[in-house]
């Protein structure tokens, strides 16, 4: 099954869900890139698909991608310069795990919805919603 298949409308919905709730409580960007495959080092693709996406380009360089390499079992998580500067260097190691071990379980939307919520509360933290904020890039899944 590919990424497509598994991705459907119904399961793309539930994960824009989640990111939407992550960033009704911040001016951070959550977005999630979906591949079936990924030949390279999972961050080094990750690093390029976040310039790609143009994650960088958010005012507060406050940008968090969720990347996985769907049929090779592979995923990252990369945020940007301004998130980085204030979490601390375990912060994407943690929901990295929780997000493994429900995906070891096959509970793919559920590992990502919650790995997705834990990265807002984060970006809430340091990055509080503000009554002027404009949502800066898409929360659609993009599918490669």
């Amino acid at each position: 099954m590919k990424a497509a298949d598994f991705f459907t409308p119904e399961v793309q919905a539930e994960v824009v869900k989640a990111i939407k709730q992550a960033e009704a409580k911040t001016s951070g960007e959550i977005r999630l890139f979906v591949e079936d495959h990924c030949k390279d080092d999972v961050l080094d693709r990750a690093a390029f698909m976040f310039e790609k996406l143009e994650m960088h380009q958010t005012e507060l360089r406050n940008g968090v991608l969720f990347y996985l390499a769907y049929l090779d079992h592979k995923f990252a998580i990369i945020g940007d310069i301004g998130i980085n500067a204030k979490v601390d260097n375990n912060f994407w190691n943690h929901i990295k795990d929780l997000m493994k071990e429900k995906f070891s379980q096959r509970h793919f939307k559920e590992g990502l919805s919650e790995g997705i919520i834990l990265a807002g509360d984060a970006l809430q933290k340091y990055f509080p919603g503000q009554h002027d904020d404009k949502n800066e890039l898409s929360d659609h899944v993009e599918l490669g």
